[in-house]
This record gives C-alpha cells, structure tokens and sequence, in this order.
C-alpha cells in the first residue's frame, strides 16, 4: 500500500540521496515479497526529490536508482521463490501447483515471457511463488524480470528527466506524476480484462 512507502520515505528521506536509495530498494523488496507498494509513484517521487539543477548529477542518480530497482526486483523474487520452493507443504503443494497450472493455461503467454507483460498487466501475483510452483526456468525468468524493470522504470526516469530539463521542479513532478497515474490506471484496466477473460475460460472449460 502507498501508506507504507510514505512511512519508510519519512524515515529515509532525511538521509539524502543514499537514504533515498536505500529507501528504493525497500520499497520494491517488499513489494515483490509481500504486498503493492505502488513502487512507480517513489521512483517519481525520490528521484526528484534529488534535483540540484545539475544534469550530470541526475543522470547518475538516475541509473543509481535503476540499478537499485532491478537489485531489489532479483532479491524480492528470488526470496519468494526460495521460500515456496523448499516449504514443505506435502500433499498441499501439489493442490495449489494445480491450480496455478490452471491458471496459466488460460493466460494470453503461458511461458517466462508472460512477466514481460505482466509489466502492463499485472495479473501474476507473487511472481517469486508463481515461478516456483509453475517450474519455469529461473534463469530465463529473471533475465525477463531485469530486462522489464529496465523498461519500465527507465522509460519512467526519462521522462522525470525530460519534465525535469525542460520545466520547474514543481511542473516537472506534477507532469511525471500525471503519467505515472495514467500508466497505472491503465495497467489496472489491462488486468481487469485479462482476468475477466481468464475466469470466463474457466467457467467454460
């Protein structure tokens, strides 16, 4: 939830910029662990919290922050999927293995590449316990976690970027943050009608 990220931000931010950091790998620890943290709205937010009128210094924090997104991104997923991998659940395991096997019959990509679009469609929860329980190849699954975190969140901090050279730092959050809102809404709508058309599969498989 967003009330998490505004808690850990009012602990880190009076750091600086490596409180922001660390306050960026968190955020997305815990959002890929546990529970949405709407992740998109901070890297808005802390990255320009970092403007110093310096392009240059922009520039770095910038791929600092990427860097630390993709950090969290492999550590949040990985950590998941070590924990539903070596939980002994028995004959449970087995239960829910089907069902999410079900469950991925009927999504529009039904191998690794599905986490790219997940990325516009979030309907794969958990992704670090779905690749486990699905037994997707690991490797090949975090190279498409990285390549859609550097997407995503590159596209995100260019365009922070670009409002940033171009108007205040006032104009440039409220711009940034009216893109960020559209791409959630959108990614929201996107999920609602891919589940829907999974559960209407359902019901007539």
């Amino acid at each position: 939830m967003s009330d998490v990220g505004s808690t850990l931000w009012g602990l880190f931010e009076p750091l600086g910029p490596w409180g922001g950091l660390l306050f960026i790998f968190l955020l997305f620890y815990i959002d890929a662990i546990i529970l949405p943290t709407l992740p998109e709205l901070f890297v808005v937010l802390v990255f320009l919290a970092q403007d110093t009128g310096a392009g240059d210094w922009m520039a770095l924090y910038g791929g600092l922050m990427l860097l630390t997104i993709v950090l969290a991104e492999i550590a949040g997923v990985m950590t998941l999927y070590l924990i539903v991998k070596r939980a002994k659940l028995g004959g449970f395991r087995e239960k829910i293995s089907r069902a999410v096997e079900k469950y991925r019959c009927f999504l529009l990509v039904q191998d690794e590449r599905m986490i790219l679009l997940n990325r516009i469609a979030p309907i794969l929860p958990f992704l670090g316990g779905f690749i486990a329980l699905s037994c997707w190849n690991l490797r090949r699954c975090m190279t498409y976690v990285v390549i859609g975190g550097v997407l995503k969140y590159g596209v995100i901090l260019l365009m922070s970027g670009f409002f940033l050279a171009y108007f205040s730092q006032g104009t440039a959050q409220a711009a940034t943050l009216v893109l960020v809102i559209g791409i959630l809404i959108a990614s929201f709508v996107a999920s609602c009608i891919r589940k829907r058309k999974c559960e209407n599969a359902n019901r007539t498989a």
